[in-house]
């Protein structure tokens, strides 16, 4: 969790599993790569999980992504706001192509889906 007194931003993790995919693709970055993430994660806190584009763009319902870009590689974390001034981190990838493909995003309204039906596990975070 990264938190500031005002906005929490949690990482989501699985139901079932317990692990949480966006925590474990960033840690297993190298250490430039990693720090620029959570700069922009700590901005997305910072700004209460509203930013302009180009660093975060609505992808569906309340789920946006956060967009950031390293030399030629570009990664996307797809998160949400959530109730008690809380930014959920929901799923992570490097984008390749020029669309955002499909099944990322279906694994991001998963993830969502996940974490709205299953709240009460989530409380005590």
């Amino acid at each position: 969790m990264i938190y500031n007194g005002v906005y929490r931003v949690k990482f989501y993790r699985n139901s079932r599993t317990g692990r949480s995919p966006v925590k474990d693709y960033i840690q297993n970055l190298e250490v430039k790569r990693r720090s620029k993430i959570y700069k922009y994660i700590c901005y997305l806190r910072d700004s209460g999980g509203y930013l302009d584009e180009p660093y975060t763009r609505h992808i569906q319902g309340k789920v946006r992504e956060l967009r950031i870009d390293f030399a030629h590689s570009r990664y996307r974390i797809f998160y949400f706001t959530f109730i008690e001034k809380n930014i959920i981190l929901l799923h992570v990838f490097l984008k390749k192509t020029n669309e955002t493909p499909n099944r990322e995003i279906a694994i991001a309204i998963n993830n969502y889906n996940d974490y709205i039906n299953n709240y009460n596990l989530y409380e005590k975070d």
